[in-house]
């Protein structure tokens, strides 16, 4: 708990005063205006590209603000998709990832250079996966007539930074802290029982990596990634500590020391450049944070709904990882 806390605090704390600085604005009305007609085509409205923004600090968060959205079956299939848009949990992996694999196959010089590339192409990709899923969910299951998009646009205004700050602290950062916190309390003893009981001379973590290992494999991962993404289901954040942990064969989440240090020890796990990719976009696609989950269950009344997110996101992010590491092998 103390953990998810720690790592959640400072990137929101940062985010979400600076969006509602722009919200006081009144400069964010003026970019659902200008992006309806865009995100129109794929079957929504404008408001959903708010309701994105807010998901890259906070999945959680982007799904209170689809309030915003009058129609109900828009509000939905922005609820739905809002979790491939790279939220402060999945951004320390993006970046981890591309800095310590991606941006080493070049000279140092470049490293920067093509970690950036990396990452924005991650951005770009959950992007893009996001309309078309929102394409597709508006002419299936959520079929429906598009809503007319009326909007009063607020004229620009001085901020007042005092409201901005409490309205960003108390309705968004504690909000979220507060739930991430009701779902990561009971999910840390999971984890340390996961790694702490033993069979034989195995634990229950191994174990079940090994069992997960075959089809690991076939999305270019492996059986110990696959359980770190699932005992990390309260928060994307303990994911990778999760992981250091089973590589390490130690009983409690640790946070290695410097980058190079993390690197190798991946390496020694039998990473490769593909198995960092996917690892990228398996963590950007997969389902949602356990936060996230109970904020969709409290949004739509259902448990269909947060259970239809969490088989539709899990399906694509496995159907992108297999496909990537196909072509990898027939390319390479």
């Amino acid at each position: 708990m103390a953990w998810v806390i720690s790592v959640m605090l400072p990137p929101m704390a940062i985010f979400f005063p600076l969006f509602t600085l722009l919200e006081d604005l009144g400069y964010l009305p003026r970019i659902a205006f200008n992006l309806d007609n865009f995100f129109r085509k794929a079957g929504t409205q404008g408001k959903q590209a708010l309701t994105m923004s807010m998901g890259f600090g906070c999945n959680a968060a982007g799904i209170i603000s689809t309030r915003i959205i009058d129609s109900p079956r828009e509000k939905l299939i922005a609820i739905i998709t809002n979790n491939f848009v790279p939220c402060n949990g999945r951004f320390p992996i993006i970046i981890t990832m591309a800095t310590i694999f991606m941006g080493k196959f070049l000279d140092n010089k470049y490293t920067s250079l093509v970690a950036a590339f990396y990452v924005l192409l991650m951005v770009i990709t959950g992007v893009l996966v996001t309309l078309l899923v929102s394409k597709f969910l508006s002419q299936t299951i959520l079929k429906g007539i598009p809503s007319s998009f009326t909007l009063e646009l607020p004229p620009y205004r001085k901020p007042q930074i005092g409201k901005v700050i409490v309205r960003s602290i108390f309705d968004r950062t504690l909000f979220v802290l507060s739930r991430a916190i009701i779902v990561a309390a009971p999910a840390g003893v999971i984890t340390w029982l996961f790694a702490n009981m033993k069979f034989g001379s195995q634990s229950l973590l191994s174990i079940s990596a090994n069992f997960l290992n075959p089809f690991g494999q076939l999305l270019g991962l492996d059986g110990f990634i696959l359980m770190a993404f699932l005992l990390g289901l309260p928060a994307n954040e303990i994911v990778l500590p999760i992981l250091i942990m089973s590589y390490m064969s130690e009983g409690a989440m640790l946070e290695l020391d410097d980058l190079n240090t993390l690197r190798t020890l991946l390496f020694n796990n039998g990473w490769s450049f593909i198995t960092a990719l996917n690892f990228m976009l398996f963590s950007l696609l997969h389902f949602p944070c356990g936060t996230t989950l109970l904020t969709i269950r409290n949004e739509t009344g259902s448990m269909k709904w947060p259970l239809f997110t969490f088989a539709l996101t899990t399906s694509i992010a496995i159907l992108v990882t297999l496909i990537t590491n196909l072509l990898f092998k027939i390319v390479v």
